[in-house]
């Protein structure tokens, strides 16, 4: 198993033993009931993915998210109105998080008109501003700094907005990564740094690429208080978010959070993921799956049957296929498109 694995099941053993409250006792039935969907939604939607890619109906890379929901999902559930999203290439999963169209996604993936993007951004690079999404972007941790942008303009706006700035354990080790730390400190922005922490850089497991393993501790030089989260819990990284969310909120700053997960399938589709055991992977679908445990405590508190946790399935695909048929249906965009979107006209 990988490393840090049994100390996150260890949290997550305290947090669903704790009945009088903490993250398994501080959710209502309608809530724990869409974090449940939600995930499915993008585990569900990312296995169609993967399965048009080897269709060959998407080209270029693609990342999936599966085993990762729970984060996405989690810091989802406390962002206001108005906060921002960005993340780097793994992006699918916030996109549908984010409230974007699974059709427009799907589309955008197959390189259509009908696509978020209109068929020019594919897998890595879509946006969609009207869900407070600022991409996707294909360079390792070029988006920390432009997250760390984001903030910037709500510190000088003074709006009370949040940019909540994601990317992995391999971009970690970034120079651009800890330029972006020192600003956002030294002018205490209200950005919080979310770490995706799946255990391997593209093929490279962390402890053979990382000096220090705790990533959350990276900003300690910079005076930049974090904290490891349980990456596969949903309540426990809607915890830690909301915790951090209302530091750089109220004005204190930059936060970190490392969400300790995991990625079921390779770093990209081309990727055999050689470089683990087929064992190590089922160990953490047994035992620490984000959507199993979500399943679980809706069980245990009595608030879906097996019944009602097909009819959410059955939703969820349905939507999905539809997606993948739009996605297959919609044209190509014109030759014209090329020239579009290139330039912003300004005013005189």
């Amino acid at each position: 198993m990988a490393r840090g694995q049994t100390s996150s099941a260890a949290k997550r053993k305290s947090s669903d033993s704790n009945a009088g409250g903490g993250a398994a006792g501080a959710v209502t039935k309608d809530e724990l009931l869409k974090y449940y969907r939600d995930m499915l939604l993008i585990r569900r939607f990312e296995e169609r993915a993967g399965q048009l890619y080897g269709m060959g109906l998407i080209g270029g890379f693609c990342h999936l998210y599966i085993g990762q929901e729970a984060i996405a999902v989690g810091v989802q559930a406390i962002k206001e109105s108005g906060d921002q999203v960005i993340t780097g290439y793994r992006d699918h999963g916030h996109m549908l998080a984010c409230g974007m169209d699974p059709r427009e996604v799907m589309a955008e993936l197959t390189g259509r008109a009908g696509g978020s993007s209109k068929g020019k951004g594919g897998s890595m690079h879509m946006f969609s501003t009207e869900a407070d999404f600022y991409g996707g972007h294909g360079i390792v941790g070029a988006q920390v700094a432009l997250g760390t942008g984001l903030a910037l303009a709500n510190h000088y706006r003074d709006n009370k907005k949040v940019s909540f700035t994601y990317f992995g354990d391999g971009a970690a080790n970034q120079g651009q990564v800890y330029e972006s730390f020192n600003m956002a400190r030294l002018w205490n922005l209200p950005v919080v740094y979310v770490i995706e922490n799946n255990q391997y850089a593209m093929g490279t497991s962390i402890e053979r690429s990382s000096s220090e393993t705790h990533l959350y501790k990276r900003g300690s030089s910079f005076r930049i208080p974090g904290e490891e989260v349980d990456g596969m819990d949903v309540l426990a990284v809607k915890a830690a978010a909301q915790k951090a969310a209302d530091h750089a909120r109220s004005g204190e700053g930059p936060y970190i959070l490392e969400m300790k997960t995991y990625r079921y399938r390779g770093h990209s589709m081309s990727d055999p993921a050689k470089y683990r055991t087929r064992d190590e992977v089922d160990e953490v679908r047994k035992t620490r799956d984000p959507i199993d445990h979500a399943q679980e405590l809706l069980a245990k508190k009595g608030w879906a049957d097996e019944a009602a946790l097909k009819a959410i399935d059955a939703e969820v695909k349905a939507i999905v296929a539809d997606a993948a048929e739009f996605a297959r249906t919609s044209p190509e965009p014109e030759a014209s498109e090329l020239y579009t979107d290139v330039y912003l006209e300004a005013a005189e």
